[in-house]
């Protein structure tokens, strides 16, 4: 009788054979058998930042959030005013020399993205006097710039961006770029405070519920992508007073009311 270890017993030497070439047949298949198993390292870093990255979409909650159907509402709007999409520099300068298209100038409320290329800083008459009206608004409340970081861009232009970076709308199609017609502006969001963001939120939202604008408060850039309408023009004629301050919070009424009552 040959005994094994902990409680198996072998009885038979043919049976010990059996046993030893079994345990060598599995010894040599192991790593074969383990490697069924084995994980990618580069799969089990990916999977393990998938939290973080849902975590990240829970924090970023904005109020005006990317969406497809505001891709189609711009389009729209620049197909109502039968606007052309800039294919190149050469269309660019001939809407640039007809008047078409304004610059802006940097102030003591605007700042422009130095980076921006000057043959860029361009854009339709009612988007530049939106943009400095914003400025104007923002500087008398925070004392500090509001920064342009993009304004008109071609075709060519649009097509670039895009292949750096895969969240940029098309430079073609029924969600192309609004850029492209001159009446969209990039405003800088990274850097502002919970105060001035809001308030440029509630700016916007006012504007967006008449139909003036269409906003979209961009992730990777963080900034402020806003589509002006041409009826902004006729209306900042009738105005006095711009929306330059939010409405009134709910828990403020109400102690409003209680301090009055007082």
């Amino acid at each position: 009788m040959i005994r094994g270890m902990g409680h198996f017993v072998i009885r038979s030497p043919r049976l010990l054979v059996v046993f030893v070439v079994s345990l060598f047949v599995l010894l040599a298949c192991a790593p074969a058998v383990f490697a069924l198993h084995s994980v990618d390292p580069h799969h089990r870093v990916a999977h393990s930042r998938h939290p973080l990255r849902r975590m990240r979409s829970i924090l970023w909650y904005p109020l005006f959030r990317p969406s497809h159907d505001s891709l189609l509402r711009q389009n729209e709007e620049i197909d109502r005013l039968a606007l052309p999409r800039i294919i190149d520099d050469k269309q660019l300068e001939e809407l640039k020399a007809s008047g078409e298209l304004v610059p802006f100038e940097a102030s003591d409320s605007l700042k422009i993205e130095p980076s921006l290329d000057p043959s860029r800083r361009y854009a339709r008459v009612w988007a530049r006097d939106f943009v400095n009206d914003l400025s104007e608004v923002y500087y008398a409340r925070f004392h500090a710039q509001i920064q342009l970081n993009s304004a008109v861009r071609t075709v060519k232009v649009q097509k670039k961006l895009r292949r750096r970076n895969r969240n940029a709308a098309p430079a073609d199609g029924e969600t192309a770029s609004s850029h492209l017609a001159g009446i969209t502006v990039d405003l800088q969001r990274r850097g502002l405070s919970k105060d001035e963001i809001r308030f440029v939120e509630y700016y916007l939202f006012y504007l967006r519920a008449i139909g003036l604008v269409e906003p979209e408060e961009e992730r990777r850039h963080w900034c402020f992508h806003i589509m002006i309408s041409d009826r902004y023009e006729d209306w900042r004629q009738t105005q006095t007073i711009l929306p330059s301050h939010r409405p009134p919070h709910p828990a403020e009424e109400i102690a409003d009311t209680t301090t009055a009552s007082n």
